[in-house]
């Protein structure tokens, strides 16, 4: 399966539903139209969950002109209050949620195949560094198969970069070895991390980048706690490099804002979606 392919710069902008905060889907469409974006990767989250303001969303996205360009679902149990916290419980890594999560993913499917989707993100938790570690191979057989579960109806799927270096990924995805999995790459993720440095990471990952999310963030300065969001042009994403190297390694794929700080969302997506415009042309 290959890169989700579009044209012109402009026809690339995305956002996350979930960066917006609607509290419904013709709250979303509002300020959709605030930000000046008609295309956006979709939380999945309350579909599958029948949460009643979001049960005739994709009907209700498609007669406003709205295009869903991917999906994202978030996984049982994960804990994001602190670095310690989702490193025990984030994605499908901890052996007491993979079996709500197991069954979640097939639902996710479905409804992500429904929609007509291409790709589906998900945080596929903290990965094993070394092959000799026996985790590396329990987390090597879920992620296939999630993607084998995605594959079956022609889906792309791609986990969040950040938890790991460039090169322990890459060391993954190539055990892995899955045509339809790849990653979601986040600069700022690298950053919030301390992973290392995203510039470097685009020439190493280049081979699997599904899908770029644009967020900005600052690196911490105490080991061991989170780096600091902050929007897209104020923190210490190189955009003018970051933008280089993908069009060096002929990324094609859709970029797709992310912003989960601070109460200004509206304002904070229209400037990332002026950044991508000014970048990517």
């Amino acid at each position: 399966m290959d890169r989700i392919m579009t044209s012109s710069p402009s026809e690339r902008v995305a956002v996350c539903s979930w960066s917006l905060q609607p509290a419904d889907v013709f709250d979303l469409l509002q300020k959709l139209e605030q930000a000046g974006i008609s295309r956006v990767q979709l939380a999945l989250d309350p579909l599958w969950k029948n949460t009643p303001q979001w049960n005739h969303a994709a009907a209700e996205l498609k007669q406003a002109g709205i295009s869903v360009i991917s999906g994202m679902f978030g996984c049982a149990g994960e804990d994001y209050s602190s670095l310690e916290s989702i490193r025990r419980t984030g994605g499908i890594a901890p052996d007491e949620t993979w079996d709500e999560n197991q069954k979640r993913i097939d639902v996710v499917a479905e409804i992500a195949a429904a929609m007509l989707l291409p790709l589906v993100t998900f945080h596929a938790g903290f990965l094993p560094h070394q092959t000799t570690d026996p985790n590396f191979s329990v987390l090597l057989y879920r992620v296939r198969h999630v993607a084998d579960v995605f594959a079956k109806l022609n889906i792309n799927v791609a986990f969040e970069t950040g938890q790991e270096t460039a090169p322990d990924l890459a060391q993954f995805l190539e055990s892995l070895d899955a045509p339809n999995a790849g990653v979601n790459f986040d600069p700022a993720n690298m950053l919030l991390y301390d992973k290392g440095d995203p510039i470097a990471a685009v020439r190493t990952l280049a081979p699997w980048i599904r899908q770029v999310h644009i967020k900005d963030a600052q690196r911490t300065q105490v080991p061991g706690t989170w780096g600091r969001e902050v929007p897209v042009g104020s923190g210490e994403v190189n955009w003018a490099a970051f933008f280089g190297e993908l069009k060096a390694i002929g990324y094609a794929g859709d970029f797709v804002i992310e912003r989960e700080a601070a109460s200004q969302r509206v304002a904070d997506v229209r400037l990332a979606r002026e950044l991508i415009e000014r970048f990517a042309a």
